[in-house]
């Protein structure tokens, strides 16, 4: 790595703060007083900004319960950018794994690690991920069949994997309450754009509410209110591997 870039790695300096600390002869590779920002760190090497020993900051690993009003982009457009929620050092070198709409709320992960996000986002891996949807019109039992088989959406070749669409139910104290027709789960196993909203569109439906709970085995801490965020604990990290 090069050290212009490890001492940005490893202290709150940007590119360009790193090259005029260099240039102030701050900083020793090795006890030699360094001024080459392409000069390639190696394993073993000792960095030191003023006498101080450097040590590279590792990749992070976030969830994040984002809510509706914020992109996951890393510009600003007509939304704020969710990175905005994050209070942490350096957040525009953070990636998302998977992108959620402005208007769709729910779990997202972040993270610098690309080869771990390349895990979730690539098809060929078939991450699932699992929505909860409020709809417009009831669900009826055929539009769960052809959900399990794929539906063609418009402008595409080719039908969507199968997916599971649940119907939703919920616990009270002393009752179940009835499944409810327009609150539905939906399981799916590849990222189309708006893939969610299309399917059911092209069903003649159409999504009021959409929120993701879950990405693989991580599931959205439920201690988490919209907008906060934590980092993933190492079994959650270690879950993609295990795919």
């Amino acid at each position: 790595m090069r050290l212009d870039k490890y001492l940005c790695e490893s202290t709150e300096l940007t590119r360009s703060l790193a090259r005029s600390v260099l240039r102030q002869d701050r900083v020793t590779v090795n006890g030699q007083v360094c001024r080459n920002g392409a000069l390639s760190v190696q394993e073993g090497d000792t960095v030191c900004l003023d006498g101080n020993t450097m040590a590279r900051r590792g990749p992070r690993y976030i969830m994040l319960h984002k809510p509706a009003g914020f992109a996951c982009s890393s510009e600003e457009g007509d939304h704020p950018s969710a990175l905005n929620l994050l209070d942490i050092d350096k957040a525009e070198g953070l990636h998302f794994a998977g992108r959620l709409d402005a208007d769709t709320t729910g779990l997202v992960l972040l993270t610098d690690d690309g080869q771990w996000s390349h895990r979730i986002t690539s098809p060929r891996r078939g991450c699932e991920k699992r929505y909860r949807a409020e709809l417009a019109q009831a669900v009826t039992t055929e539009l769960v069949a052809r959900f399990a088989t794929g539906l063609l959406l418009r402008g595409e070749d080719s039908p969507t994997l199968p997916a599971q669409l649940e119907l939703i139910s919920e616990q009270s104290d002393t009752v179940e309450i009835p499944l409810s027709s327009t609150r539905v789960y939906l399981t799916l196993r590849e990222g189309r754009y708006h893939q969610v909203k299309r399917m059911f569109g092209a069903a003649g439906n159409r999504v009021v509410a959409l929120h993701r709970d879950r990405i693989g085995k991580i599931v959205l801490d439920a201690d988490l209110q919209p907008g906060e965020w934590r980092y993933l604990t190492p079994e959650e990290i270690a879950c993609f591997d295990q795919d």
